[in-house]
Order: C-alpha cells, then structure tokens, then sequence
C-alpha cells in the first residue's frame, strides 16, 4: 500500500476531514473510527448536522482546505448523496493542488463499483442524468480517482481490527511520520526496491529480517533509505539507526540503546547505564508493536548482541532491516533474505555521472564521448566514485579531465580511498596480507590455486580468501576466479604506497614495470619485497636492451621475504612481444640466484633455470613457453610443490 506525499509546508486545522454517508456509517463504524482518531491525538473534522438538504456547507469546504487528509468511507448509499459527491470532488481539487492525502475505505461495497459506478453507484447515477448533468461528469471523475487511490477494504472480519489497523497507519503518517532525506532521480533504484518490496512481505505478520550487503560506496544506505520512506508509516513505531559501527567504536553500545529507544519512544529521554537492563527495555517496548527498524553500516555481531536479539523480542508484522559489508555476518543473523547490491550497469553509471557532472540525466550532445566513458570506465559502476567525480570535474575543461584522470592513476581521490579503505581496517593481519597479495598480484587466478600457494605457517589462504568475499573486496566468478574492483584494488596499491611514497624499493610489493625497474636499478632496500608481478609486454625495449637483469642478480640474494615472482608476457596487450617473429627469450645471468622462500615461481620464455637453482619451498612452478630441459637435477628438493605448468616448453 503506498500512499501519496503531502506538502507539510501549510498550517492546517484538522489533521482529517472525514467525508462518509451519515445515514450508512454515522452510528456504527464512522462513529468508532472518529473515536479511535481522537484518542490518538489526531484532530478530525466530523459534520455532525443530519443533512435534510443536498447543498454543500460553505464551512464544509473551508474545513476540507484547512485539513491536512481526508478520509473517505464509501459505503452502499454514499452515491445517493449528492453532497458526500460535492464534498468529494473538492477533496479531489485539494489532492491535486495542495497535495492533500486521501485514505479511501471501502465498507462493504466492491471498490470497482466506485471506480465504474456500477451497482448501487450506478443505480444512482441514473437518476442524476437528467437534473444533474453539469456535475455528473465531475462526480464520476472524482469517484475513479478516488477508487484508484491505496485504502481499505471493510468487508469481512472485525471492525475493530480494520479501525485499529487503519489509525495506527494513518497516526504514524501524521504524527510520527518522519521521513529520511533521500536524494532525487536515483538511479537504478527501482529494481532494488521491487526485490525487497516483494522479500519484505508486507502482508505477511511474521517478523523478517533482510539484509543489504555490499562493497563500500555501492548504495546500500541510500537503498535502504529509501525504502523506509516507503514503508514506514505501516509501522507503529519505526527507526534508523545510522552509522552503526562508527557509534559503536566511538560511544559505546549503550548510546546506540539509549538512540534506539528514544527514538521509538518519539522523543522521550530514556536513561539508559546497563547494556543487559538494555536489551530488556528494548525487548518490553517492542514485542507488542508492530516495528520497522533500520541498522545501518554494521560490521560485527557485537553490535548487534544486545540491539536486534531475536524474533521474540518484536511484534507481529515487525521488519528489521540491516544493511553491511559483510555476508557472513547476515548469515549468521539468518536474515530471511539477503539483498546483495551489485554496480551500476555503463548505462546507469553515465546517467548517475550525467546528473552531477553535466547537471543533466543524459551528456552534453557536443562533449567528448571517449573522455567520458574513460571516466566512467575508471569508476566501474561504483555510485560513490561517479558521484564524487562528477562533482569535481563538473565545469572543468576537456584539459582538467584530462590533468585529473591522469592524477588518479597516480593518486585516488581522497573520499573515495577513506570510504573503501573501512573494509581493509577491518581486517585481522593474515587478511590484510592476503588481500594486498591478490590486489597486487593474484588478480584473476583460480581461487582454488590462490588458497594452496597462500597457505603457509602465517597465512590461511583459504579462510582469508572466503573472508574477502564474505566482506566484499573480491569477487568469484562462476568459473572460480578471484577478481576485485578496480578501485579496491587502486586502495590496496596506495596502502602498500603510502609509508614511501617515491621509493617503490621500499615497498612490500611491486607490480608496475616502471617502479619495478626503478626499485632494481637504484639498488637499495629490496629486503621487504615480498611480491613481484612484471609484465613484460609494457615497456619492453628497457628490459630486453638493458643490463636490468643483470641487476636482479644483485638484488635477488638480499630479498629473503620475496615469497611469489611473477615475470610474463599480456598476450592481450597492444604491442605484445608474443608475436610471431618476435618472441624474445631470457637469459639469466651466470652465477643468477633465486631468493631462498619463493612458494610460486611463474617465469615465461626462460632460456634455462640456474645450476643452483633450489625450490624447497615451492608450492608451485609455471615455466611457460620456457627452454628448460630438466627441471629436477641432482638432489633438489621440491617436496611442497602442487602445480606445474611447463605448457609450450621445448
């Protein structure tokens, strides 16, 4: 059931104008209905004049343009009334020019006899054809729009129950109606909305618990906002607990307790010093009333102990809405229903970036499509980046984009950085170094081939690895790849970046080929590398008309942590020197030494591996497209080796 928006920018009256057929409803339900709207605070205008004539009062009409609502009772001989139609073609002005709500209710008669007129709202039309032909027209019109309008059907079951069920919407819509800011023209949202719509099952009385889940930046508050504004006048009481985490770290569980009840209490100023005694008022306020509470950005279970608890503690109907970066935290929850947010598709990403970068929702017809979509490419469907970009190149020349994609390959935008980088603190040490090993290295392997060569004495590749997912800094493809997004991966580079800066020897890992020559060329540090990922097809002419090799040989014995090396050719790269007649094959240096603690060595088009070549820690070797000739001379020693790949060797 939605109902429409109101402007609340008038001072009105009455909070009801109750239009209804007194000689049907007078006595019985109206009667009740007012009652019950009175007790609740709510202020309601009644005619309580039996009519003996037909024409509308003039302080009916001032009443109904001083009332911020209107409800309407239709009933069998509400249409026998020419001043209940009169009264209701003015509601229908007031809707249409001011905004006025209107709550129809259908008591004991079929809602499409009042659309159609048909029926006993037929049956008296036909005696209105003849002396009343300059407002049939009106009348009708009024009575469809009316019936097309979201209400109530009063046919079967209590009285009470529908009354109660009616003035417990109808209060929380006018008096406790607080509606979150929500931006406009989002984009892309109604597919989010139409999955939880139907998994939220509002005519189900059974407490549910959804989930909203995703990589920082993608949403998830927005989404979840914006759903509360539609559903929160069903409640009667409802919340939004933001930035739950940062609350929790900062102030403690008690404030999030104290937030929660007070806010449900509407305004009251509840004191609450013992997290346990807590939990208990929370649950005593609660498990009789019909609930909506929102928790937003939660990260731990911790902070969810003593706030949600569990089904008991909600009424009948209740929805507990909870949006995270992590999965593994919704699963253990048992959410009914997680709702994971994926990016944006190009079409949604260039109108969201539209809207801030051109104040439009399509670009400029004359502006430079290939530069556009290299921004929007860089942003990967990711509304936080598009949103922030779009304010900062909005009014810059073709120039200044091109100056400021050109500084985010070296340097991503600060707001951006902060908000992903949430999900890397949140990491335990083992985590942290597997994450920064699949940002920097592992990207697009097979998870399963991932897991076994990270799994050492410190490292639990496979845990950690499905932690990643759980938290939203991978991804698995159906064929069991590892991926990240582009500007996951760009945080992981800066932190690996940011104690040095302009010394990459320093680094912990090194995958540019430009940083990578520089790291051997200048020959100092190297000793905490632990990660090398070259890719020879950039930049070729330096490695294959240089002595850089010759460097590495220098370098290589000092650097004890290099646990994965990866030298290769991106066959998919422009200017690949894979090509037929141009295949280059690399040879080591005499006297050359791999480092002692390689677990994965992957060297493509080696000539030949060193004579003192030893792989007791290797879990794994690929030689592609390589000359070797033996692999296992002597009395080496591969005893933790899993895979070999020697595919296209001579």
């Amino acid at each position: 059931m939605s109902f429409d928006s109101f402007c609340s920018n008038y001072e009105w009256t009455y909070d009801v104008f109750l239009n209804f057929r007194g000689e049907d409803t007078r006595h019985n339900f109206t009667d009740h209905l007012y009652t019950h709207l009175v007790r609740r605070g709510i202020t309601t205008f009644r005619d309580d004049r039996l009519r003996r004539g037909e024409e509308i009062q003039p302080e009916l009409l001032k009443a109904i343009e001083e009332s911020r609502s209107s409800i309407v009772v239709f009933s069998k001989n509400y249409a026998d009334s020419r001043c209940c139609l009169d009264e209701l073609a003015k509601i229908m002005d007031r809707r249409r020019q001011s905004g006025q709500m209107v709550f129809p209710i259908f008591y004991h008669v079929d809602p499409s006899d009042v659309c159609k007129q048909t029926g006993s709202f037929g049956e008296a039309f036909i005696k209105y054809e003849e002396n009343w032909k300059n407002k049939v027209e009106r009348w009708k019109k009024a009575l469809t729009q009316a019936s097309n309008i979201s209400g109530w059907h009063v046919n079967k079951g209590y009285e009470s129950k529908h009354i109660e069920e009616i003035t417990t919407i109808i209060a929380n819509i006018i008096l406790n109606g607080k509606p979150l800011f929500v931006e406009d023209n989002l984009v892309g949202i109604d597919l989010h909305c139409e999955k939880l719509s139907l998994e939220l099952r509002m005519e189900s009385n059974d407490v549910r618990l959804v989930g909203i889940c995703g990589m920082g930046g993608i949403g998830k508050t927005t989404i979840a906002s914006y759903v509360y504004n539609q559903i929160y006048w069903k409640f009667e009481c409802s919340s939004f607990l933001e930035k739950v985490t940062q609350v929790y770290k900062d102030k403690g569980p008690l404030r999030l307790q104290n937030q929660l009840l007070n806010c449900i209490l509407d305004g009251g100023n509840k004191k609450i010093s013992n997290v346990r005694r807590g939990a208990h008022e929370i649950k005593n306020n609660f498990q009789f009333r019909k609930t909506l509470i929102v928790f937003d950005d939660v990260d731990d279970m911790d902070q969810l102990e003593f706030l949600v608890g569990n089904r008991d503690w909600y009424g009948k109907g209740s929805r507990i809405i909870i949006t995270t970066r992590d999965k593994h935290l919704l699963n253990m929850l048992k959410v009914d229903y997680l709702h994971e947010v994926e990016k944006l598709d190009s079409n949604e990403a260039i109108e969201l970036f539209s809207q801030y970068v051109f104040q439009q929702n399509l670009p400029k017809k004359d502006f430079d499509e290939e530069l556009l979509n290299r921004v929007v490419y860089y942003c990967q469907g990711l509304p936080l980046a598009l949103k922030v970009l779009g304010s900062l190149l909005c009014d810059k020349t073709r120039h200044e984009w091109e100056s400021e994609l050109h500084k985010l390959e070296k340097e991503p935008e600060v707001k951006i950085q902060n908000v992903l980088k949430i999900s890397f603190d949140g990491l335990d040490a083992s985590q942290k170094v597997v994450f920064l090993d699949i940002a920097c290295f592992f990207e697009g392997e097979d998870r399963d081939f991932v897991s076994n060569v990270l799994n050492d004495r410190n490292l639990y590749g496979e845990i950690d690895i499905r932690v990643l997912w759980e938290r939203c800094l991978i991804s698995i493809s159906q064929f069991n790849r590892i991926y990240m997004h582009n500007l996951i991966k760009r945080m992981g580079w800066k932190i690996v970046q940011e104690q040095y800066p302009e010394e990459p020897s320093k680094w912990s890992r090194l995958w540019s080929p430009s940083d990578i020559y520089s790291a051997f060329i200048c020959e100092k540090g190297m000793k905490n590398v632990e990660t090398i990922s070259l890719n020879l097809s950039v930049s070729k002419e330096i490695w294959f008309n240089s002595k850089i090799f010759d460097q590495m040989k220098k370098v290589f014995a000092k650097m004890k942590k290099l646990r994965l090396l990866k030298v290769y050719y991106n066959y998919d790269y422009e200017g690949s020197v894979h090509q037929e007649g141009h295949e280059y094959k690399i040879h080591l240096p005499k006297g050359f030494e791999f480092p002692p603690n390689l677990r994965y060595l992957h060297w493509e088009n080696l000539e030949s591996l060193p004579s003192n070549f030893h792989g007791e820690n290797l879990v794994a070797i690929d030689l592609k497209s390589s000359n070797i000739k033996e692999l296992l001379i002597g009395k080496k020693c591969l005893v933790e080796l899993k895979f070999i790949d020697l595919r296209n060797s001579q």
